[in-house]
């Protein structure tokens, strides 16, 4: 098997140093190569489409802050007036008018959200629309989707799978077999894609699911399209027994469609979770949908929910300037067309090399999975080839290709992104494929 690509000194130097003060060496374990195995690269640079790590190497970058920078690193768009604002301050503790500004800029893309509300991070956007939920139908079920993700609180983690320790939890978790569990932990867990499954769950529960919380593209076991029918099912189903449907498009809004996957599938969802794209590279979350399941939140309602950094001023000014520049003619277009010719050319080089892959790819987003077997969900996933993916992400990076490290993660192209890149990322693709 071929060994991990070797880091220069100074990465290898502050993973070791960071081992002594942060569980595994990172502040969060997709910045870190334990999926893949080696040393994670420090980055002392971001340029347009490129990293430069703290040895000097430069990378052509596909993790894009976990899809986040899709205008590119250091977009002059967004640190122009970024920079400008902090002259005036950098938080107040009180409104300001660039949060209406970019909240006008989301529901115009996005209808859905009739009255919505920024927090700082994906997670806590998901919490405050379950507590929603949760609130508006007064149920206490929750259901999700084996291999989603929406974020580390306790009310959506799925307890689908891992092992038990000591006290009986999963990764602190309580398990649900058949004990007797708060309202916070009832949580039902179906397979992505299964219209069975799902209508199965409603008839057990006909009085008791609150809401669906899907993405409805999946981003975290690779990007996998719903089914045919499957989005306007689950429309169905909440609607005819009560509960509520909300769709996380944390990664994908804005970039599998500007106007996200509920566009996209043509499914209005009662409510939306956002992040990423919309702080322009700032930590950012948002939520919102129904007006009249909004109304709920504090001070109109009583469901608590509050940040002191929430609607922070800089973020604002950068989610306003993203916005706008994704909003003028073609930018996207652009950049949807880059992210189809590196899927197509990745499709090519792999044939050319003898090399069995199945890719995906919608929108600005992609996957590639070493299988010959179609993948449309969790189960499926996981017959791909975890140890080639491991070998082809090394010597990408030695050929100056930054993917994500996992082999469930997803692919980001941005605005920065052109041929050039996608010429030179395809080169160290048949090389890596090649090499297995």
């Amino acid at each position: 098997m071929l060994k991990p690509s070797t880091a220069g000194n100074r990465s290898e130097l502050f993973f070791s140093e960071a081992q002594d003060v942060f569980p595994g060496g990172v502040n969060a374990p997709e910045h870190g190569f334990a999926l893949v195995g080696g040393t994670p690269r420090f980055m002392d640079q971001g340029d347009g489409a490129y990293l430069i790590d703290v040895d000097g190497n430069r990378y052509i970058d596909y993790v894009l802050a976990s899809g986040t920078l899709i205008l590119g690193h250091a977009s002059h768009r967004v640190l122009g007036p970024s920079i400008e604002a902090m002259t005036r301050g950098t938080c107040y503790g009180a409104p300001t008018r660039v949060e209406s500004e970019l909240a006008w800029a989301v529901t115009e893309m996005l209808p859905s959200m009739e009255l919505l509300r920024f927090v700082t991070s994906g997670t806590e956007a998901v919490m405050s629309a379950v507590r929603l939920a949760r609130a508006f139908t007064s149920r206490p079920r929750l259901v999700v989707f084996e291999g989603h993700y929406h974020g580390y609180a306790d009310t959506v983690l799925a307890r689908s799978g891992g092992s038990v320790d000591a006290r009986g939890t999963r990764g602190g978790i309580p398990p649900d077999h058949g004990i007797v569990l708060p309202a916070e932990y009832a949580i039902s867990v179906l397979p992505y894609n299964d219209r069975e499954a799902a209508q199965r769950l409603f008839e057990q529960y006909p009085d008791e699911i609150a809401a669906i919380i899907i993405e409805p593209v999946t981003a975290h076991m690779g990007v996998i399209p719903p089914a045919d029918d499957f989005l306007p099912l689950l429309r169905e189903l909440t609607t005819a027994y009560g509960a509520l449907l909300i769709f996380d498009e944390v990664m994908t809004g804005f970039r599998v469609h500007p106007g996200g996957a509920q566009t996209l599938y043509d499914v209005r969802p009662d409510l939306t979770t956002l992040g990423n794209v919309l702080g322009g590279g700032f930590p950012i979350g948002a939520y919102g949908g129904r007006r009249d399941v909004m109304a709920l939140a504090a001070p109109l309602g009583l469901v608590a929910q509050g940040g002191t950094m929430s609607g922070h001023p800089i973020v604002m000014t950068a989610g306003l300037a993203t916005l706008r520049h994704l909003r003028e003619p073609g930018v996207w277009r652009h950049i949807e067309h880059t992210a189809a010719a590196l899927a197509d050319g990745l499709l090519d080089v792999a044939r050319a090399a003898k090399t069995a892959v199945f890719q995906t790819h919608i929108g600005t987003m992609l996957s590639l999975f070493f299988t010959q077997t179609p993948i449309s969900d969790w189960r499926s996933a996981q017959h791909a080839d975890t140890d080639k993916f491991a070998q082809f992400f090394h010597v990408m990076l030695q050929n100056g290709v930054y993917v994500p490290p996992s082999p469930f993660a997803s692919w980001f192209v941005s605005t920065e992104h052109g041929m050039p890149e996608i010429e030179m990322t395809l080169r160290a693709a048949y090389r890596a494929f090649r090499s297995l």
